[in-house]
């Protein structure tokens, strides 16, 4: 049985300013368009749980993963070139983790049932990148480089055939990380 529907309550606070200054918004949710709660949000607390934030409305866009602590310049720290529109708290996961990758869209080409961390599927799998993917439990980061850096993507369970569709257009994913119950 998957835990996933055994949720820790996540609470994240977004600031108007940097420095945790001016209005804020408290968020315990997915919020697919932050611009209705603030025109801008420059810093953010993260209070307890795991969050992706995103610079466009609806989920889309450049997205980033946000743990516990205080984050008082997100932009400049992350190298954001705009503000937070959306986020999504991700849910705490408690069992195991497995995803398959595929080499091309639409699951063609090679592919790889992963249960653990993989900072260089080039390495370990001899696959060239990851244009499709399968998550069958568990929550995972995808980046574009190895070692997990680069651009990110947020991965839920769930069938993605084609990561040009959820805005990843030329996108190509090189490592893969699990997002485990350290984000408390």
């Amino acid at each position: 049985m998957s835990n996933t529907g055994m949720n820790m309550r996540g609470k994240i606070t977004f600031y108007e300013e940097k420095n945790f200054q001016g209005r804020s918004y408290e968020c315990t949710n997915d919020c697919s368009d932050m611009t209705s709660n603030l025109s801008r949000c420059q810093s953010c607390r993260v209070e307890s749980g795991c969050f992706m934030v995103y610079d466009r409305s609806n989920y889309m866009g450049n997205q980033f993963f946000m743990k516990r602590g205080e984050y008082s310049d997100y932009m400049s720290m992350m190298g954001m070139r705009d503000c937070i529109k959306s986020c999504r708290m991700i849910p705490m996961h408690r069992g195991q983790y497995r995803m398959k990758i595929y080499e091309k869209e639409n699951f063609g080409g090679q592919s790889h049932e992963m249960m653990e961390d993989c900072d260089n599927i080039m390495d370990r799998y001899r696959m060239n990148e990851c244009q499709s993917c399968n998550v069958m439990d568990g929550h995972w980061l995808m980046y574009e480089q190895p070692q997990f850096r680069g651009k990110m993507m947020y991965m839920r369970p769930g069938e993605y055939r084609n990561f040009m569709d959820m805005g990843m257009s030329g996108q190509r994913f090189m490592s893969m990380r699990r997002i485990t119950d350290s984000c408390n």
